[in-house]
């Protein structure tokens, strides 16, 4: 047969375009799966939002010397020599970081060692850049510190080397950004520690959804600028007025905020109303619940019934070590007890200041963002590998009180933020933070999905469309419930976990439950939904048997001979209370594995002679929440 008598041949049997025109929505299942709902959020991409480099001042003077084009590198997955002249390199690729370098005198660590002649010209440019080069670099970060920081002076206050600095943060990000492949999201740090009378962290990581274009139309705002984040809000809707960007803040360590971060009184002494509640929930849709400084999640005192609730507690003082922690203050430090005042706050005054999705990050301050416990390179670049590393201050008490310092062998390597977003760029990954369609995890990489609604089934977990069936029937993680049908008697949660292929398996998943009583006071409970290793759940919804341990400490090993690789559920609310307000997230708990301290031990030799050194330990992740409001 020839081609033109082919052709007609098929032009005989084929389908008319009008009759399949006819048949309505096309016959691939995939085709407009973005475009139902506001977009399905099919891939999940792993990353760092908060990583310092040697343009942060306490880095820089303290001798990091790894930048922000080392830092993009080592994310992307090449080798690195490190501050104290080691090989690095991560066992896989990030998909995104935010270099994130404190804004309060950005650059002057690098520009001192450029011998910078704008920054020379200053008095204290110039009295710095003489110490360093006398041999005494410590003696110039505390004067930077104690001069400059402490009394929220800004010790060099020259517009101009501010915007060169900030300049060369973006012309990095602009070198390392590759949209489907790697995200360099722009950002820096705002950092609010207090002072000597009222200590208290307060920090913020803000982050940009723009390019270098609108984001270099501005300079970062600083603790110089102001010590009351809600002149950061202004400042952050001045760059979106002028700009017609967009922008977010992220607070992190509640832990060391003595009780401010998630207090009902404003900086100014007044006690939140309706506008701050909306306008902090406009600017920062969620907050960073797990780093190197502790894990805020929740505390063993708020949380007495939480037996995996003593986990990378720092609970000794503030931040600076000045001030010590008191019980009081704890409810407003932790992210569990935070969610839970948002919903009384809202009973009172209408609005949910706290209405927070949560992400892990480093706040590593080496320029590497190394979250595994066998690849954990320190905070500083003074707690890089070493035999002697384990007992070096990281926060060493300011007024003498020992007891209040905190050593490098209670750090710990987490952590990191999964988002899932339709794909790898700067726009698309800021709108799934904007939203809360994140999780945190305490630095490994476990695939974990949270949908909550009324209607779903006891096997659409197990379905190969599950994803599609939760955005149908539901809202993802750090969506509101909608409204319930009439039928509903309770509200149905859907979740599923999947193992980091290069860690442990899984022990179980739970899910947290926060709501306000009938006499407003707040409540918790924990559900186990699903468990490893055929054990049972109680009636209670507890798994009262643990999952046990393969781990040598000693030898710092573990085999995955006991819990599992996947685990799915649907669960229902069996003490729903339609006129109580609740706030839903699920926690992910892995096997026992071993600690860098176990691993450093191993590697080295070595026995640490702290008490309390933690040599195994379970990693978790932490979804963003789901809420239910009364109607």
């Amino acid at each position: 047969m020839g081609l033109a008598a082919f052709q007609a041949f098929a032009q005989d049997i084929n389908p008319t375009r009008d009759e399949v025109e006819g048949l309505g929505s096309s016959y691939s299942p995939y085709v407009d799966k973005n475009m139902r709902k506001g977009g399905f959020a099919e891939n999940l991409y792993w990353g760092d939002t908060h990583l310092h480099t040697s343009v942060s001042g306490d880095a820089g003077l303290l001798g990091t010397y790894l930048d922000p084009e080392d830092a993009y590198r080592f994310a992307r997955g090449e080798e690195v020599t490190t501050n104290t002249g080691q090989r690095a390199k991560l066992v896989r690729p990030l998909d995104f970081l935010v270099v994130a370098d404190h804004a309060e005198n950005l650059g002057m660590a690098p520009m001192l060692a450029e011998a910078n002649a704008d920054l020379l010209k200053t008095e204290w440019g110039r009295q710095f850049y003489d110490l360093i080069e006398g041999g005494d670099p410590y003696r110039a970060y505390q004067l930077w510190t104690f001069e400059g920081l402490a009394k929220q002076v800004d010790l060099i206050d020259d517009p101009g080397i501010a915007q060169s600095a900030w300049q060369r943060q973006l012309d990095h990000a602009a070198q390392f950004n590759d949209p489907g492949t790697f995200t360099a999201l722009i950002g820096f740090e705002w950092t609010m520690s207090g002072t000597f009378e009222e200590p208290g962290n307060l920090h913020r990581v803000v982050i940009f959804r723009d390019d270098e274009d609108k984001a270099g139309q501005v300079i970062p705002f600083s603790l110089f600028d102001s010590d009351d984040v809600e002149d950061l809000w202004a400042y952050m809707q001045a760059y979106e007025d002028d700009t017609g960007g967009d922008v977010l803040a992220i607070p992190h360590n509640g832990n060391l905020s003595n009780g401010r971060m998630f207090s009902l009184m404003r900086q100014n002494g007044e006690p939140i109303d309706a506008d701050y509640a909306a306008t902090r929930q406009r600017w920062e849709p969620v907050v960073e619940t797990t780093q190197t400084k502790g894990d805020s999640e929740t505390h063993p005192f708020l949380s007495p019934d939480d037996e995996f609730a003593d986990y990378g507690i720092w609970d000794k003082a503030d931040l600076g070590g000045v001030a010590i922690k008191t019980p009081e203050m704890l409810p407003y430090e932790y992210t569990r007890s935070a969610l839970q005042i948002g919903l009384q706050v809202e009973q009172d005054i209408g609005m949910n200041p706290f209405k927070y999705g949560m992400i892990g990050a480093s706040d590593s301050h080496t320029g590497l963002s190394t979250t595994r416990e066998e690849n954990f390179f320190g905070k500083t670049n003074y707690t890089e590998p070493a035999p002697d590393r384990w007992d070096h201050a990281i926060i060493e008490a300011l007024l003498g009180d020992d007891e209040l310092t905190t050593y490098q062998y209670e750090i710990l390597a987490s952590g990191l933020a999964g988002v899932w977003a339709h794909e790898n760029t700067r726009a698309a990954l800021f709108d799934a933070i904007e939203r809360r369609e994140v999780y945190a995890t305490t630095g490994n990489r476990m695939t974990v999905r949270f949908f909550g609604g009324w209607e779903y089934e006891p096997n659409d977990a197990n379905r190969p469309d599950v994803v599609e069936i939760g955005y149908h029937k539901g809202v993802p993680m750090g969506g509101d419930l909608p409204e319930a049908p009439e039928s509903a008697e309770a509200p149905v949660f859907m979740v599923g976990a999947l193992k980091d292929a290069w860690s442990g398996n899984l022990d179980r998943i739970q899910i947290v439950k926060g709501w306000v009583d009938a006499t407003g006071e707040r409540q918790e409970r924990i559900y186990d939904v699903a468990v490893s290793d055929g054990r049972t759940i109680d009636d209670d919804g507890r798994a009262t048997e643990p999952v046990g341990t393969t781990v040598d400490e000693t030898a710092a090993t573990w085999i995955n001979s006991i819990g599992a690789p996947e685990l799915r559920a649907v669960w229902t609310d069996p003490d729903f209370d339609p006129m109580q307000p609740a706030v839903y997230y699920a926690r992910v708990l892995e096997i026992p594995t071993p600690t860098w301290m176990a691993y450093d031990e191993a590697r080295y030799g070595i026995t640490m002679g702290a008490e309390g050194i933690l040599r195994s330990h379970q990693e978790r992740a932490y979804t963003s929440p789901i809420w239910y409001t009364p109607r």
